[in-house]
């Protein structure tokens, strides 16, 4: 995974009040609660003391997480405040801690900041999806590598193959383009699918200038969206799960309807259609092997593959930097 970036990693409604939720995320098993105010605290799921499981424990009233084999308490800080065997008024031993990951919840959306402490951190980044739309979604387990589970959504070449009774009828197998560009850690992307018509495939630089947003957009490290129309779009969250696994969170966003009982079945109909196209995906992706894409696992490349090439590319890059950040520390 790629070091000092906010990940989405769960939906808000995952983490209910008064309850600890345990999941495995970016390898690591992790806690995560609300405190009397709501906010949503994430730490390691492992006691300091004999590695007990923090999530099979309590929220305390002094919203601490009490583990459930010793009552040891931890604060979200990840100290230890607490230990009853030594008596309330003795001081827990500083080592006495469990690492802790920064939290925002946005969006309906719960992110942790994956990598060093940082004063002030910024929110996480976002589309220009906004209040106005509604939506629907769903999630579920993929058995492959995050980072495989974003290509399939920049892969532009399976869609007449995979998709050929869904997204990809009409048969347009080549690739002109696709143009596709970086900038501060976006990856904007306009896509020209064509029927065969014996004329080679043109090259980004032949055709001409984009006069609309673009149909596809990732942001770094692990969101994406189909721009379909200014009112409808698809949006993805891909969170890392482990070195095979990862979690796939839709959304089907619109805002051409908004009429409150309309609109819920609407977009309940949007993501069934979603769902199924998914699913299309997920047949061939779970597949893959290696589980985990890379620049160097012996695959090879054509035109089509710019797109993914230059997430990997960036991809690899950022996770570069970051190891020479921490090695330097």
């Amino acid at each position: 995974m790629i070091r000092n970036q906010w990940y989405a990693v769960l939906e808000s409604r995952e983490v209910p009040r008064g309850k600890p939720l345990g999941v495995t995320r970016m390898g690591e098993k992790l806690v995560f609660w609300r405190d009397r105010q709501g906010k949503v605290h994430c730490l390691s799921d492992r006691c300091a003391h004999l590695s007990a499981s923090l999530s099979q424990g309590k929220i305390t009233a002094e919203d601490r997480l009490a583990c459930p084999f010793h009552a040891f308490e931890y604060d979200s800080s990840g100290q230890c405040r607490y230990i009853p065997s030594l008596g309330r008024n003795a001081e827990p031993p500083k080592a006495m801690r469990v690492h802790s990951y920064p939290t925002c919840e946005a969006h309906d959306l719960i992110w942790i900041w994956w990598g060093e402490p940082r004063p002030n951190l910024t929110p996480p980044r976002w589309f220009d999806i906004d209040e106005t739309f509604s939506y629907s979604g769903y999630h579920e387990q993929w058995p492959v590598h995050y980072s495989r589970m974003i290509e399939n959504q920049m892969d532009v070449m399976h869609l007449p193959h995979v998709h050929y009774n869904t997204i990809g009828r009409g048969r347009r197998v080549v690739v002109d383009g696709p143009i596709v560009t970086l900038e501060d850690d976006i990856i904007r992307m306009w896509v020209y699918n064509r029927v065969d018509d014996g004329t080679p495939p043109r090259k980004p630089e032949e055709l001409p200038p984009p006069q609309r947003p673009p149909f596809l957009e990732f942001i770094f490290p692990n969101i994406w969206q189909n721009r379909i129309s200014n009112d409808l779009r698809i949006f993805v969250a891909f969170a890392p799960v482990d070195e095979e696994n990862g979690m796939f969170y839709l959304r089907y966003y619109q805002r051409m309807v908004r009429v409150p009982v309309i609109k819920t079945l609407i977009n309940w109909v949007g993501v069934l259609g979603s769902r199924y196209i998914a699913n299309q995906d997920k047949r061939v992706v779970s597949r893959q092997d290696p589980k985990r894409s890379s620049l160097r696992n012996g695959e090879k490349f054509v035109q089509g593959d710019r797109i993914i090439l230059t997430y990997r590319r960036r991809r690899e890059e950022l996770i570069a930097e970051n190891n020479r950040t921490s090695a330097s520390l």
